[in-house]
């Protein structure tokens, strides 16, 4: 794959110190770029400063103009807003002086949901306590460890829980169907079978900031045994960073950790659904929306084919708008495999879309080691195509090895 940027930080000495200190910055655009592009440099290779007081500024001809930007591990991280040409852009680090926008993109937790806002503007909300489905129905169908609402930058929801045609559908959510742990096999998903569940088990962070939010949780997949004790089979870290929002889209990019919780292995088996599944909007049917991959499959022929993103717009009242999810070319069996429901879905054509990693192949999972997923969702109004929606894929999974530091 082609750079497709190339930063190059200049070192210079520090008046009156001796020490060397990074103060300039110089991003080259290889390739244009519709949306906004995240940027990051490692501190302590560019001796960079992180203790300090220190302002990031981009520098267009005798102008300075503030950069919001955060400060992760050893990384420091800000956005570059676009649409953005080919070519250079300038940046200065100023020591000594911090200023930064008031903006932030926060976390708060309220009724056992952790929202992330902009201001005013909720964006995505994690249900971490337990919800109970509606009165009357079986309280197997209870769940926590999910995303919803996910709204749109004008305030829609895109995604739906607890529909009665399918009690155990929760947003966006992934649960396991078919797994062969300790000579039983388990369903995580279709939680009436009252086999196995997924639970939030604790925070183990939460960050807000001027540049993204994001928060870590632990859930435990907790195994139903036949004489009425649970024991857990899997430990999953799901870290969910949300970027500050654009005027019409804003970006959330997933990192899911698993590891064995005992000696006892987890292999995922073969079947025509789980993993990162996503309930759409009860507002889209086969007349309203659409789906488009990677592959330029629609929704007539898009079910059990492989693609690298997979893209769900429609009609939202009088607006319109959708979601891209992406597959990062580091997942197991990527590109992976979909289950998109088809057009006769309750003779409505409900929409359902999932990257069903296990849909072709079993996944064995061993004891010691840790296995990971990544996706990218940009959720967004008005229309995406598939040229700007392959560009911002090329970013998104674009290695390090390809953003050069001098």
């Amino acid at each position: 794959m082609k750079s497709l940027l190339l930063l190059t930080l200049f070192v210079i000495c520090a008046a009156g110190k001796g020490q060397q200190l990074t103060n300039h910055i110089t991003v080259n655009m290889m390739q244009p770029s519709c949306l906004d592009l995240i940027v990051s440099v490692n501190i302590a290779d560019n001796k960079i400063l992180p203790d300090k007081k220190m302002t990031l500024y981009k520098v267009e001809s005798n102008n300075k103009i503030v950069i919001p930007f955060q400060i992760d591990g050893d990384q420091m991280i800000w956005m570059i807003e676009g649409p953005v040409d080919t070519g250079i852009i300038h940046y200065e680090i100023k020591y000594g002086e911090h200023i930064t926008s008031p903006f932030m993109i926060e976390a708060v937790k309220h009724d056992g949901k952790l929202i992330i806002k902009a201001d005013s503007m909720n964006l995505l909300c994690y249900q971490f306590e337990i919800l109970y489905p509606p009165s009357g129905v079986d309280t197997a169908y209870k769940r926590s460890a999910f995303i919803h609402p996910v709204w749109t930058p004008h305030g829609q929801v895109l995604t739906r829980i607890q529909p009665p045609d399918h009690y155990h559908h929760y947003g966006i959510w992934n649960p396991w169907t078919r797994v062969l742990f300790e000579g039983d096999t388990i369903d995580f998903w279709n939680l009436g079978d009252k086999l196995g569940t997924v639970r939030f088990a604790g925070f183990k962070n939460i960050v807000s900031g001027p540049v993204f939010s994001e928060y870590e949780a632990l859930h435990e997949h907790v195994v139903f045994k036949t004489n009425a004790t649970e024991t857990t089979a899997l430990h999953e870290l799901q870290k969910v960073r949300i970027y500050r929002p654009h005027h019409d889209y804003f970006i959330v990019d997933m990192t899911i950790h698993y590891r064995c919780a005992s000696e006892s292995s987890f292999r995922i088996l073969e079947y025509r659904y789980a993993g990162l599944g996503w309930r759409a909007t009860e507002k889209w049917n086969k007349d309203n929306s659409e789906v488009l991959t990677s592959e330029g499959k629609n929704r007539k022929d898009a079910d059990g084919s492989l693609a690298r993103w997979v893209m769900v717009q429609g009609e939202l009242d009088d607006d319109f708008g959708g979601m891209v999810i992406m597959s990062h070319t580091s997942n197991y069996n990527h590109p992976e495999p979909l289950r998109i429901w088809p057009e006769s879905m309750y003779d409505r054509g409900d929409v359902f879309a999932s990257f069903t990693t296990t849909k072709n192949k079993d996944w064995l999972l061993e004891p010691g080691k840790t296995y990971t997923l990544q996706y990218r969702l940009i959720v967004y109004n008005g229309r995406m195509s598939p040229e700007k929606t392959e560009k911002a894929w090329s970013y998104y999974t674009s290695s390090p090895d390809f953003i050069k530091i001098q």
